[in-house]
């Protein structure tokens, strides 16, 4: 049995909460068409982020796309906010069933 599987781009943000509505809006803006939040803690180059306070949560975004889509989505976001948050992002080749649906 084949499984017809297609190669995409999983973009993966990990940042601030505070900007989860912008980030939404721009992955939007950059054709994702969907993505999935969650809430993470951890420690990074400005320290140990708990989650305690709404001003030390951190989530994690993530949404399979194409590569062009992702590429101009983390180029804007390292424009717009890498110095002044806290925020890494990663793209990774995974294979999905149903690609058309990315």
């Amino acid at each position: 049995m084949s499984i017809n599987t297609g190669t995409r781009t999983l973009l993966t943000v990990i940042t601030e909460a505070a900007l989860e509505a912008t980030l939404v809006r721009i992955l939007s803006e950059q054709g994702v068409r969907g993505y999935s939040v969650s809430e993470v803690r951890g420690r990074g180059s400005r320290g140990y982020r708990d989650g305690v306070l709404a001003e030390s949560a951190n989530i994690r975004l993530e949404a399979v796309c194409s590569r062009a889509v992702a590429e101009s989505a983390i180029t804007l976001l390292r424009e717009r906010y890498y110095d002044d948050f806290g925020m890494v992002a990663f793209m990774q080749d995974v294979d999905v069933l149903r690609p058309d649906k990315f």
